[in-house]
């Protein structure tokens, strides 16, 4: 799938995940919470103000913005409308009996504790205020989610050679390629503050600990470990659980970062890059906003590519599962909080301050 923008993908780690409308589920007039320890219940499951505090506050980083009381408390429904979310799935896994296993919960832990030795990742769970308990719930529950959408969405898709053939034929002019482009996969460290899910700690916010994790990723590269597995570590949530495949660049967007572009110009497919910096403006003299290590896996060259050619149907195929998917997950959560009775006792607090009955 082609990259619009290469210096967007570049520069994705460090945009805020928080952001859109905000959904006040379940308010039915004004209604007293049970608790003031309360801040929404799910089919009778209580979620904690403690829990909703401890991701607000993760969310803010290291160095916490100064919101206006309307701002903070914006967020504050944004992310409690998650949790609500992600309880109704917990709910509907464990009635499946899908939830995740210590064992899957232990090999991602090991994943993520990789790059860092046991004080450095200690350290990083500190810094946001979180315990290894706590870091082991939100990977369960995490990977709890993954294997539900798996089993109710992602394995009842089935895209197939008529629509990618139908695809193509209303698209054709998009696989006509006026550039060369580049087919990239990275693996990228952050060294700005992350407004991150509390169960992705391991994200550095200074230069010299995003250079840390990128040397020690590095040297898991030349001790001959796997590309994409490598990439799992990655600082960018958008290519990180995708073996860091960033998709095809156009030459004239690469050509944007000339360090870059020369650093790709001399590699084989299969080759990698060391380690490049990347700037919050563009190039040097801007600060550093992290590193990155690219691989280039194809160059591609000007001109029409055909519905045979196996990237092709692989490109279009992706294209329709990806869109699929999104259509059938936010189908299935409608479905879901239809069937749940929620409560949403903040709302009710912030509706009564305001004079909102």
């Amino acid at each position: 799938m082609t990259v619009q923008s290469f210096h967007r993908v570049r520069r994705h780690f460090a945009v805020a995940l928080f952001a859109g409308g905000v959904m006040l589920a379940g308010i039915a007039g004004c209604h007293r919470s049970p608790s003031s320890d309360v801040v929404a219940t799910v089919n009778g499951k209580d979620i904690m103000r403690a829990d909703l505090e401890k991701y607000y506050n993760a969310s803010l980083g290291n160095t916490p913005q100064q919101l206006t009381p309307e701002e903070a408390d914006i967020r504050r429904l944004t992310i409690l409308h998650q949790m609500v979310e992600d309880e109704i799935l917990q709910q509907r896994a464990a009635k499946l009996n899908l939830v995740a296993t210590d064992e899957d919960v232990n090999a991602r832990l090991t994943e993520m504790k990789a790059p860092y030795t046991e004080d450095e990742f200690n350290n990083q769970l500190k810094q946001r205020g979180l315990t290894l308990d706590d870091l082991k719930r939100d990977l369960r529950r995490s990977l709890t989610k993954t294997k539900l959408l798996n089993k109710e969405i992602e394995s009842k898709i089935n895209i197939t050679n008529t629509a990618i053939a139908a695809y193509y034929a209303a698209h054709k002019t998009e696989f006509n390629l006026i550039e060369p482009q580049y087919h990239l996969a990275q693996i990228v460290a952050s060294a700005m503050p992350q407004q991150q899910n509390a169960n992705m700690p391991s994200k550095p916010v200074t230069e010299a600990d995003a250079h840390k994790k990128i040397q020690a990723l590095q040297n898991r590269l030349v001790s001959g470990e796997d590309f994409a597995t490598v990439a799992m570590n990655s600082d960018d949530p958008n290519t990180a659980s995708n073996g860091g495949d960033m998709g095809f660049v156009a030459e004239s967007a690469l050509k944007g970062d000339p360090e870059v572009y020369a650093a790709i110009g001399k590699l084989k497919p299969g080759e990698t890059t060391g380690i490049m910096p990347i700037y919050a403006g563009q190039g040097p003299g801007h600060k550093v906003a992290g590193y990155a290590i690219y691989k280039l896996l194809s160059r591609e060259p000007a001109g029409q590519r055909e519905l045979n050619d196996p990237r092709v149907q692989q490109a279009i195929r992706q294209q329709l599962r990806d869109a699929q998917a999104q259509l059938l997950r936010d189908a299935y959560f409608e479905m879901l909080q239809d069937q749940a009775k929620i409560h949403n006792y903040l709302a009710d607090e912030i509706l009564k301050q305001n004079g909102v009955q």
